[in-house]
């Protein structure tokens, strides 16, 4: 019997993995997969996995197909044919009419150069990336005078300020104030934080198993569940992978990918699984499944790990 056949535990809650496509896996993104699965499969729920494909520009089916391979290499399944992002405009174009209708979308014009400006002004900084609010209450005039200019615009979430807090499986308490942040790009690409709140509630996510350089985002992503009406889901985020020189790992800098170790993927595993206090003592370990006995939650590294 395989771990996603085993008897589903009460309360189980379905996990994923949602690469984006933009290069190879690094084996911090590896490990995180890994984690992910032990998550779902420790509690006999099941496991997805999305491709995040927004990015017109550099996303790649050569790298979606390498990617998957690389899942499985290193002994990692999932339930159902991974569904790509850019398959799914339609529920992102019905989440933000359902937001229209509410009267919490507005058009902003602002460039990433004038936001940072406006926010770091002498009459007030705000912490960095936030939204200064320029275009929150723009009258028609001055739309009008924008557009007429050709000047593109995105669409940002009214957020309200709100604080929002929630509790982390594996950093504990967390939480953030939202400010009003984009759902749709000027480029008319529904944004990162809309279609990650629609996909997992549309797949069932019960429990999201992420890099924790994502965890600032969360809070506007449970702010945007509950206006659109949507199940909250459990969130755990997992400490990174930091190269040799203690900088995170990423595909931008080319780190180490699978491919590039040269040795059985078994060792790749074990290596992996070592980094989250499992199966120590052992070199090579033949398949995740061997890890699931030992897996738990409570015991993993709660701080970012080196990789030889």
């Amino acid at each position: 019997m395989t771990a996603s056949a085993s008897p589903r535990l009460v309360g189980a809650r379905d996990g994923r993995f949602a690469p984006s496509p933009t290069g190879p896996l690094h084996l911090g993104s590896l490990r995180t997969a890994l984690v992910a699965w032990l998550f779902a499969r420790s509690q006999a729920a099941r496991f997805l996995v999305r491709i995040e494909d927004l990015d017109p520009l550099r996303s790649r089916r050569r790298f979606e197909r390498e990617q998957l391979d690389d899942l499985r290499a290193i002994g990692l399944d999932w339930d159902a044919t991974p569904v790509r992002q850019s398959e799914r405009m339609p529920l992102y174009e019905s989440a933000l009419e359902r937001l229209e209708a509410q009267g919490l979308l507005y058009p902003c014009y602002c460039t990433r150069a004038e936001i940072r400006e406006a926010a770091s002004a002498p009459h007030g900084e705000l912490p960095e990336g936030s939204y200064p609010g320029t275009c929150r209450s723009l009258g028609e005039e001055d739309r009008a005078s924008l557009r007429a200019a050709g000047r593109p615009f995105a669409l940002r979430v009214r957020a309200g300020g709100e604080r929002i807090e929630f509790e982390d499986r594996l950093r504990g308490r967390c939480g953030a104030v939202v400010d009003d942040f984009v759902v749709r790009r000027a480029d008319g690409v529904p944004a990162y934080q809309l279609a990650v709140v629609v996909d997992d509630a549309d797949q069932g996510i019960g429990e999201v198993v992420r890099g924790d350089d994502l965890t600032g985002s969360t809070p506007r992503q449970i702010l945007l569940a509950r206006l659109l009406g949507l199940p909250v889901p459990r969130y755990a985020h997992v400490p990174l992978v930091l190269g040799a020189d203690g900088t995170r790992l990423a595909k931008r800098i080319r780190p180490p990918a699978l491919r590039d170790r040269h040795e059985p993927s078994a060792r790749t595993l074990a290596l992996l699984a070592h980094t989250l206090g499992l199966a120590l003592g052992r070199d090579r370990v033949a398949r995740p499944a061997d890890l699931l006995a030992e897996f738990d939650p409570d015991r993993l590294p709660s701080g970012p790990c080196v990789l030889p």
